[in-house]
């Protein structure tokens, strides 16, 4: 009933004549109470009205009962991997709170999945431009199902948003994996980005660990590119430039600056890369999971956790929008007082992070 009721609304009828209605999954989990999500009232939420919605609930119940939890998490990241996001997005508020539950196992894990039904189009992806951008924002893309997968994703981050004040403290959690995973879901939030980036480089200067101070910065330039947040370009340049900080955040950083930017990569950039992007920041960084998302096309990702049967279908862009700029100047947390020319992030570009030295991040 829900694929047929999808392909009636967003296939054979205007999608936007959906919005801000029954099937509008931004609605729907906007509307979730903030007692149904602490009290993991799954019958509140309407599951059936998305496709593959009975398969997530289930999952969900699994995931609290502690029974598969392996299995279901798999099965949630494979429908993400075969772009059908629209009901995993209903479990987002509840993946949270398990992944805050510090007697919950695989933390790390659910709050991974609500980051990955934060992004599509996203494996494989490794230029400059594309690497880091929420795509979505200047064009339609379509789930396999037909239902309008922009607002599948908006569902998510608007969610992660809501609730970042229960990831925000995980930032600081025993576990590193769970400190990464907070980052990287964090990064995806529609909202409260200045708290969200105070939290961030708030963290970094108190990090002990490389790996997760490299998640950190790159959780901060997808965070501020997602937000036009032009005091991050001139942060990035000044931290990848600082011959005090750690190899793996000038590596870091240098990647967020070229990710951030369209300017010509320098000597002195390329110099740094040839002597820090070396074999052993390599594979530091491979676990982090922006990179592993560069590594791996979304067929081999869901294979990896859902088997071979699972085979992603892409879905269909529709009407390109324009390029945004962002302008730079001294520091992260300080208002623009004269812009800084040049600085650019362009929505579209092809330029391939292979040709520099970095390329060999990826090969881990």
């Amino acid at each position: 009933m829900a694929y047929q009721a999808v392909t009636r609304a967003f296939v054979e009828g205007d999608p936007l004549d959906q919005a801000g209605g029954p099937l509008d999954v931004r609605v729907v989990v906007a509307g979730i109470r903030a007692e149904a999500k602490d009290g993991y009232l799954f019958e509140e939420v309407p599951w059936d009205r998305f496709p593959e919605g009975g398969s997530v609930r289930e999952c969900m119940e699994r995931l609290l009962s502690g029974e598969a939890v392996r299995t279901s998490l798999a099965r949630l990241v494979g429908l993400c991997a075969n772009d059908m996001r629209a009901a995993v997005a209903l479990a987002v508020p509840f993946l949270i709170r398990i992944g805050t539950d510090p007697e919950a196992d695989h933390r790390a894990e659910a709050i991974t999945v609500t980051a990955e039904a934060a992004r599509m189009q996203h494996q494989g992806v490794s230029t400059r431009a594309d690497m880091l951008r929420f795509r979505g924002d200047d064009e339609w893309f379509f789930e396999v199902t037909g239902y309008l997968q922009n607002w599948s994703v908006q569902a998510t981050r608007d969610a992660i948003a809501a609730d970042s004040d229960l990831l925000l403290p995980l930032l600081d959690d025993p576990d590193p994996e769970v400190r990464i995973a907070a980052a990287y879901a964090l990064a995806a939030a529609s909202a409260r980005e200045e708290n969200i980036l105070r939290a961030f480089h708030a963290q970094l200067l108190a990090e002990h660990e490389p790996a997760v101070r490299a998640g950190l910065v790159l959780a901060i330039a997808q965070l501020a590119l997602a937000h036009q947040d032009a005091r991050t370009v001139v942060w990035m340049r000044s931290c990848w430039s600082d011959p005090a900080r750690p190899p793996e955040v000038r590596v870091s950083a240098a990647l967020g600056w070229m990710w951030l930017t369209d300017l010509p990569v320098s000597d002195e950039l390329r110099a740094l890369l040839d002597e820090f992007a070396t074999d052993e920041v390599a594979r530091l960084m491979a676990p982090l999971p922006w990179m592993r998302a560069a590594r791996t096309p979304a067929a081999t990702a869901c294979a990896a956790v859902c088997g071979p049967r699972c085979t992603p279908e892409p879905s269909m862009p529709l009407a390109p929008r324009t390029t945004g700029t962002i302008r730079g100047h001294d520091r992260w947390d300080r208002e623009p007082n004269k812009p800084a020319p040049g600085l650019v992030v362009p929505c579209r570009q092809t330029l391939p992070l292979s040709e520099s030295s970095c390329h060999r991040l990826l090969d881990w």
